[in-house]
């Protein structure tokens, strides 16, 4: 065979191996076509002869499996949404921070403020308001001494009443239970200082604001000192040359201030067991003292008609007027403000910054007395809660009143009467403002005036429950 021969032979081998897969291709292609033909085809003809009963055993799509598929996400949104997620965490903790640290900041600048208006003497919660009047049979009553009470203090703690009485003698009871703890006995006349205790009327008495120590004075002209837990006997003070009538502490301190029938005012130092030094003003006997604080007391001067403030390191007197008849009750409401009761039926509100009485209610308690004759009732007592508008006031009308004092102290308002049968001759507010304690006697503290048969010596525990004031209207 030529070699022409043989290169037409490959060509011809060539030309058919490709037309082959040429046509291997077309066939392909059309193979392709035709089986979308038949898939459409197919589509066509399956909706066309579709049943209920197949749409029915196909199986439903699950909520979950939707929501999966839509919550399907890339890793990069993943990161976008956690990160959104902690500024969102860390901007809720930055708020409740501010939120934390602005109330913090407005209870330590509301604390400030008290105590600023607390040196200042401004102070003046508004408590009076929420007092409910206590019914009668939610009062306690302690019996115990065989006379009148006298006087009465209450521990800082509120957990001890320490009364006294014409008796001479002091009783230590338990407020939680009522029960005595302890009494001191009367001490027979002609051994004062041989055996603890007094030997006449007890007219006053103080506790220490630590609690440490208790004073009495008695119609004896002695002063004696007591430690309060105990109850035994520590130091008797002389000097006073008439009946001791009344007796405060410094609070924060263990300086004692008395007073006396003797017209003077004198300055202990009890931790010490000294003698300070003796003040002189008053006109007449002096009826009662009281202090806060400050290094001064405030006195009512009985007959002499004048309430004094006694600066003690200027060694200097406030002589303020405007009771009519004897001045013998007091006490300080806060250090710029007093309140003082008088046996012509007046309780009188007084600022230290003038000289006359703020507010004056006559017949605080009523007359007694037949038509034409009637006489106010004397009003034997008074007490404040410290730097509130709370006050009570005390006589033989048969009822404690308790009393709002107005906006700056410019008014008195009677807010109830709590039933009492007897002279009230001794009033004291808890520290906390939970109870009113009030010495009942059938006499008069500085007197035999009158005597109450139907009345029982006795302390009487008054609690005071507070209901919270209405809203402000628009609140």
């Amino acid at each position: 065979m030529s070699a022409k021969a043989a290169a037409r032979k490959r060509g011809k081998l060539v030309s058919g191996a490709g037309a082959g897969a040429a046509a291997g291709k077309r066939r392909r292609k059309a193979a392709s076509a035709g089986d979308r033909g038949k898939s459409k085809g197919g589509t066509k003809m399956n909706e066309e002869i579709s049943s209920d009963s197949e749409s029915e055993s196909l199986p439903p799509r699950r909520p979950e499996e939707e929501e999966e598929e839509e919550l399907e996400e890339t890793a990069q949104e993943k990161k976008l949404r956690l990160a959104k997620l902690y500024l969102e965490q860390l901007r809720q903790q930055e708020e409740e921070k501010a939120e934390a640290q602005a109330f913090e900041e407005d209870q330590v600048a509301g604390r400030l403020k008290e105590d600023v208006l607390e040196q200042r003497g401004r102070l003046q919660k508004s408590v009076a308001k929420e007092i409910q009047a206590p019914a009668s049979t939610d009062i306690r009553i302690l019996r115990g001494h065989q006379l009148s009470i006298t006087c009465l203090v209450i521990t800082p703690d509120d957990s001890v009443i320490f009364s006294a009485a014409k008796d001479c003698t002091i009783i230590k009871w338990s407020v939680e239970s009522g029960r005595k703890l302890h009494v001191i006995p009367r001490a027979k006349k002609g051994a004062e200082g041989k055996s603890p205790g007094h030997s006449s009327h007890i007219l006053c008495m103080a506790i220490s604001s630590d609690g440490k120590y208790l004073a009495s004075g008695d119609c004896s002209k002695l002063i004696l000192i007591w430690e309060a837990q105990s109850c035994q006997n520590l130091y008797t003070f002389t000097g006073h040359r008439d009946a001791v009538s009344g007796l405060a502490f410094r609070r924060g301190t263990h300086q004692l201030y008395s007073t006396s029938h003797d017209r003077s005012v004198k300055v202990w130092n009890v931790a010490e067991n000294s003698y300070v030094e003796t003040l002189f003003g008053h006109q007449d006997s002096v009826a009662a003292l009281d202090a806060l604080s400050r290094e001064c007391c405030v006195t009512a001067g009985g007959r002499d008609g004048t309430v004094r403030v006694w600066k003690i390191p200027e060694e200097s007197q406030l002589v303020f007027y405007g009771h009519q008849g004897s001045i013998d009750c007091i006490h300080l409401i806060n250090e710029e403000h007093m309140v003082s009761g008088a046996d012509d039926g007046s309780v009188a509100l007084w600022g230290l910054s003038k000289k006359r009485p703020l507010a004056l209610q006559r017949e605080a308690h009523g007359l007694r007395g037949e038509p034409g004759l009637e006489q106010p009732f004397w009003i034997s007592s008074v007490a404040a809660l410290l730097n509130t508008d709370l006050v009570a006031t005390g006589s033989h009308s048969s009822c404690v009143r308790l009393w709002q004092c107005g906006e700056g102290f410019r008014r008195l308002d009677l807010l109830c009467d709590i039933p009492m049968v007897g002279f009230i001759n001794s009033l004291k507010f808890s520290s906390s403002g939970d109870f009113l304690v009030a010495g009942v006697g059938q006499e008069h503290r500085l007197g035999r005036w009158w005597r109450i048969k139907e009345a029982r010596n006795s302390v009487c525990i008054i609690p005071l429950r507070r209901v919270p004031a209405p809203p402000a209207a628009g609140s």
